[in-house]
């Protein structure tokens, strides 16, 4: 994965793809053109980046964006595959960036979760505008469709990690996992 990656970091990277991968079946409700809100798979994906920071966060979300397109595969062309699975996904990493920040979970998250909205936007407009109603603007058309799915998730989630003892839970956990890997 990383040059100085150890057992124990790669094990709880592996174990968030998982937990990610499970929850990414849990849908709460899918869109006929692909998306769904899931219950907190992007969480997951962008621990990894908060723990470890940007590079392993990236990694992971590269892993886990193959790994969902090789369970349920959708591919027009190489490059709208490359948007939609690895960039998108791995885009999750950059919570990374905030890991040191007194806000950083929620921040990192936000980030991460915007990076993905954004690959899976350009890919919508470039590849999937014919999908847009008659007469409507094929950028607002991808940006809110998108959003459809992306919004509703993130805000779930941010409620979920604004609850103290889940707060408290991860940064203690985010603590543990730095002594252990140390």
């Amino acid at each position: 994965m990383l040059k100085h990656t150890s057992i124990k970091q790669l094990a709880f990277c592996s174990i968030c793809i998982a937990l990610a991968t499970v929850t990414s079946f849990i849908k709460l409700t899918s869109l006929p053109f692909g998306g769904s809100i899931t219950l907190f798979s992007m969480l997951f994906i962008t621990l990894t980046g908060y723990f470890f920071g940007v590079k392993a966060g990236i990694a992971t979300g590269i892993t886990y964006g193959i790994l969902s397109f090789l369970l349920e595969p959708y591919m027009l062309t190489p490059v709208q595959l490359l948007l939609d699975y690895p960039l998108a996904f791995g885009a999750l990493g950059l919570s990374g960036v905030f890991s040191n920040k007194k806000y950083g979970l929620i921040t990192g998250y936000i980030v991460g979760v915007l990076g993905r909205y954004l690959f899976h936007v350009i890919s919508g407009y470039v590849f999937f505008a014919s999908y847009a109603p008659e007469g409507t603007n094929t950028l607002i058309y991808t940006l809110l469709y998108n959003l459809t799915y992306i919004l509703p998730e993130m805000i779930a989630t941010i409620v979920l990690l604004c609850i103290p003892a889940i707060r408290k839970l991860l940064l203690r956990l985010k603590d543990d996992t730095k002594k252990q890997v140390s």
